[in-house]
C-alpha cells in the first residue's frame, strides 16, 4: 500500500480512484465494511482504492479537552488499513487551516484534483469541511457538479443479542476497554486491541519473583490502555515474532505502587532482552481484576495460576 503524507506527496495523475474518508480510529468492523466496499468498487472500475485520514485526530487540534483516547497510533492504523486491500492512504496533517476549508474546497482539492475520484464511499452520518458544515446531501451535490458518484452505507452492528444491534464504533470499543472487556472490544474491532510502546527498565521486581516483565513506557505508548487487571495476550516484536504473554495493568498495590503501568510477562520465554524495542501488546482475554495480596508468597502463587490460565486461553496446552 502506498502512503502519501499530505497533498503535495500524492503522485501526479494518481486517479482515477474510489475514495473514502475518516479518522478510522481502531479500524473496526464498521470501517472494514466501508473499506471492503471501496476496494470492491475500485476493482470493478479499474481504479485505485484510496482512504483519506487525518493525523492528529481533529479534536486534538480543535478542542483537545474533548479529544478521545485514541485506540490506535498512526503506524498501527496504517497497518490495519493496508490489510484491507487498499492501494493507497492519504494522511492529511490536520491543522486549523485545514479545518477552515469549506466543504467545496475540501472536495475539489482532495477528491477531485489530487485523487481523481470517480466514486466516494461514506457513511450516512458523514460530516466534513468548516465546522462540519458538509453532510451527505452536500457531498451528493458536489459529486453531481464534479462528476463522481456517492455511495452511502448504513450503520452496521454486530447483529447479536436482543433488540437493536450495537453500532460498530470507536466509542463502543472505548466503552468496552474502560470496563476491561477486551473480548467485547475485539468483537467490535474484528481484531484484538493493541497497545504499542517502547520497553523500558522498571523495578525489576518481576525478575526477582521469577516472572520477568517487559515494562511499557507510558511516555510513547499508543493505544488506549484497558481497565486495571490481568490479561492474556500476545507480545509482538519488531522482528515479527509473536510471544504469548500475561499482561498486568495497574499500580501494583501489593507493593504500594503509585504509577499505573502495563507490564507483559512472556510465557515460557527464557533469556529475552526486549529493552529498547518498540513492541505491540494485544489484549485477548481478561483473567481477573488487580488485587492486593497479603504477601509475596500469595502473589507468586497467583502469578503461577495466571500464567497457566494464559497457556490454556491462548491454546498453548
Amino acid at each position: 500500500m502506498q502512503r502519501w503524507d499530505g497533498l503535495a506527496d500524492v503522485d501526479p495523475g494518481s486517479g482515477p480512484s474510489v475514495v473514502t474518508v475518516g479518522n478510522f480510529d481502531g479500524v473496526h468492523r464498521g470501517h472494514a465494511a466501508v473499506l471492503e466496499r471501496v476496494v470492491r468498487a475500485a476493482r470493478g472500475r479499474g481504479a485505485a482504492a484510496v482512504a483519506v485520514t487525518f493525523d492528529p485526530h481533529p479534536l486534538q487540534v480543535l478542542v483537545p479537552e474533548r479529544a478521545p483516547g485514541l485506540l490506535t497510533g498512526l503506524e498501527h492504523r496504517l497497518e490495519l488499513l493496508a490489510a484491507s486491500g487498499l492501494d493507497a492512504v492519504l494522511v492529511l496533517p490536520f491543522t486549523r487551516e485545514l479545518a477552515s476549508w469549506t466543504p467545496e474546497r475540501f472536495v475539489e482539492d482532495v477528491f477531485v484534483r489530487a485523487l481523481g475520484a470517480v466514486e466516494v464511499v461514506v457513511g450516512h452520518d458523514v460530516r466534513f469541511g468548516r465546522a462540519n458544515s458538509g453532510d451527505l446531501g452536500t457531498l451528493r451535490e458536489l459529486g453531481a457538479r464534479y462528476g463522481f458518484d456517492v455511495t452511502a452505507l448504513d450503520d452496521l452492528g454486530d447483529g447479536g443479542g436482543a433488540g437493536a444491534a450495537p453500532r460498530w464504533s470507536s466509542t463502543a470499543v472505548r466503552a468496552a476497554l474502560a470496563a476491561g472487556d477486551v473480548e467485547r472490544a475485539a468483537r467490535v474491532l474484528g481484531h484484538p486491541h493493541r497497545v504499542t510502546a517502547t520497553v523500558v527498565h522498571g523495578d525489576h521486581r518481576g525478575r526477582e519473583l521469577g516472572y520477568p516483565t517487559a515494562n511499557l513506557s507510558p511516555q510513547d505508548a499508543e493505544g488506549l490502555v484497558p481497565a486495571d487487571g490481568v490479561y492474556a495476550g500476545w507480545l509482538h516484536r519488531p522482528s515479527g515474532e509473536r510471544l504469548p504473554a500475561a499482561v498486568s495493568v495497574g499500580t501494583n498495590p501489593t507493593f504500594d505502587g503509585l504509577e499505573r503501568r502495563v507490564e507483559a510477562h512472556c510465557v515460557d520465554s527464557v533469556g529475552l532482552d526486549l529493552y529498547g524495542e518498540r513492541v505491540g501488546v494485544d489484549f485477548v482475554h481478561r483473567l481477573r481484576p488487580t488485587l492486593r495480596f497479603e504477601g509475596v508468597e500469595a502473589l507468586v502463587a497467583q502469578m503461577a495460576l495466571d500464567v497457566q490460565r494464559c497457556r490454556e486461553l491462548l491454546g498453548l496446552v
